[in-house]
């Protein structure tokens, strides 16, 4: 027998899921948030590790661990737990492809929240607040189409915030050396580049 969480997840998908009939700018406008916005995550970490400076350098590397720590801690849950996705029930409407495997939590959002927080927390606020405010189309768009449920989303932003709370004590004591690091390795793999370009 389900319970009552399960039902309510279920209960929320149903009420978010794109039905027949939808129009069609609303499902592109889905689509294109749930499939094609991934790679601003990068773009954006790049930016601030070549534009940055060296507060830069530091902003991206900390969010780069972060995202890594969240998507760890969902890789885990994955491992532990399978919870089907909405199509595999089967439940609602599907508008994209998904292949057949645990919903639980939303690796897209996990990626988002966690990019978008630990921004955030390093001062970093148009870059961080444009991406947590993006974060919420991903997941609004992926349960829209069918392939997550809503408590995936919910399950992503806790493992987000867990994440940024592991990673910030760390990163007072290696985030210095880490830093230094890997600005050593740029600017031996980017000495081509304008001076202002690298470290």
């Amino acid at each position: 027998m389900m319970n009552a969480l399960e039902l309510l997840n279920r209960s929320w998908f149903l009420s978010l899921n794109a039905a027949p009939g939808t129009p069609a700018a609303l499902m592109a406008f889905a689509t294109f948030c749930a499939q094609y916005t991934l790679v601003i995550i990068p773009l954006t970490l790049l930016g601030h590790w070549f534009l940055g400076g060296k507060s830069g350098h530091r902003r991206a590397l900390f969010s780069l661990v972060t995202i890594l720590v969240a998507l760890g801690l969902g890789f885990i849950c994955t491992t532990l737990w399978f919870h089907p996705r909405p199509f595999m029930v089967p439940l609602g409407h599907t508008w994209i492809y998904h292949a057949p495997e645990t919903s639980f939590p939303s690796d897209h959002a996990t990626l988002f929240f966690s990019a978008g927080l630990s921004l955030l927390l390093s001062d970093a606020r148009v870059s961080g607040g444009l991406i947590l405010l993006l974060s919420l189309f991903v997941a609004w768009s992926r349960v829209f189409l069918g392939v997550h449920f809503p408590l995936d989303m919910a399950g992503a932003s806790l493992l987000a915030v867990l994440a940024c709370l592991l990673v910030r004590p760390l990163w007072r004591h290696l985030g210095e050396p880490l830093t230094s690091f890997c600005e050593s390795i740029s600017s031996r793999l980017f000495s081509w580049l304008p001076a202002r370009f690298t470290p």
